[in-house]
């Protein structure tokens, strides 16, 4: 798996419509760019992201990448919806419904599904999705179902991804995970797993998943302002003004806030990959110049734990000796 991986959701139109030569042209760019971890979901788009994800890959060499998908939503044929818009934000008809099901039946089905669309013959990494709200059958059908595929080599590692930090250390202490995928808890605008999520993983040997970087878009500005999202909706007041007080630290050291936070979000010894998404091969390329560009210099670092910007026990990037 490589350190950097391609999100898929906007794939499935999140927030903005793309046709289907845009979507492969940001799968190649991703590759281009070295990217070999590719991470999408049933719920992206209704099916549309592992259609275009499978689509984009199916003729490269499968064993030079690696996919993970999700489950505990399964698509269920809804034609009375195809004139109405998805409510969750993608732009495309709702000619499903997402249908909660963490039963030991529904990932098989879900995973079944998943392969038809993606058109694939295995799923590399296959995530539990969002399972705060159901986590007794998650952690009762779900995950003893995807430990035997495991064990029976139809998948190749288990994990559980959430924005909920307490509900993947749940999963880490109780399951026997392969990864956790991290969305938007261990950013450079706030680190609550830092206390106990990580360390935790460090010592059992789960691989991080860094998802959400960006908190939803706050953080991919040079300056940031009031509308820009943050949890999928406009960013509060207090919020905005302490995004600003970074990108004014940035400013004074000669970074901008879009290349910090991607040199923070994969700085702790535990992630293994940053998961970025983009809307198109345009923003695959400038995060892949942000990402290979050196990172800010410590008295960076020190000046944002001082201002109270950044907890002083979060691990940061240490730049290469002779980097200007």
């Amino acid at each position: 798996m490589s350190p950097q991986g391609l999100g898929c959701a906007q794939l499935g139109n999140l927030y903005t419509a793309l046709q289907d030569p845009e979507a492969a042209d940001t799968v190649a760019a991703a590759w281009e760019s070295g990217i070999r971890y590719f991470d999408t979901a049933p719920h992206y788009g209704l099916g549309l992201s592992e259609r275009r994800l499978g689509d984009a890959l199916r003729s490269l060499p499968r064993p030079s990448y690696s996919v993970s998908t999700k489950v505990g939503r399964l698509l269920v044929p809804d034609p009375a919806g195809a004139a109405r818009p998805d409510p969750a934000g993608f732009h495309v008809p709702a000619d499903h419904r997402r249908v909660w099901d963490f039963s030991a039946d529904g990932v098989h089905r879900s995973l079944e599904a998943s392969l038809v669309r993606l058109g694939l013959d295995r799923i590399d990494v296959v995530l539990i999705h969002d399972p705060e709200d159901h986590q007794t059958q998650a952690l009762e059908q779900a995950y003893p179902a995807l430990h035997d595929l495991r064990a029976q080599g139809v998948v190749g590692a288990i994990g559980v991804g959430s924005k909920r930090w307490q509900v993947l250390h749940r999963f880490v202490t109780e399951t026997e995970l392969d990864a956790v995928m991290v969305a938007g808890r261990y950013t450079l605008l706030e680190q609550p797993a830092l206390d106990t999520l990580l360390p935790e993983c460090a010592q059992r040997g789960v691989s991080v998943l860094n998802a959400g970087v960006f908190n939803s878009g706050l953080l991919a500005v040079d300056r940031p302002h009031a509308g820009l999202p943050y949890e999928y909706h406009d960013a509060p007041a207090p919020m905005v003004d302490r995004v600003r007080a970074i990108a004014a630290v940035c400013a004074r050291h000669g970074t901008s806030l879009p290349a910090a936070a991607l040199a923070f979000a994969g700085a702790h010894p535990a992630v293994a990959a940053v998961v970025v998404g983009a809307h198109d091969s345009r923003q695959v390329r400038r995060n892949e110049a942000l990402q290979a560009a050196a990172p800010p210099p410590a008295e960076f670092w020190s000046e944002l734990v001082v201002e109270g910007l950044l907890r002083p026990d979060a691990p940061v990037p240490i730049r290469p000796s002779g980097r200007p």
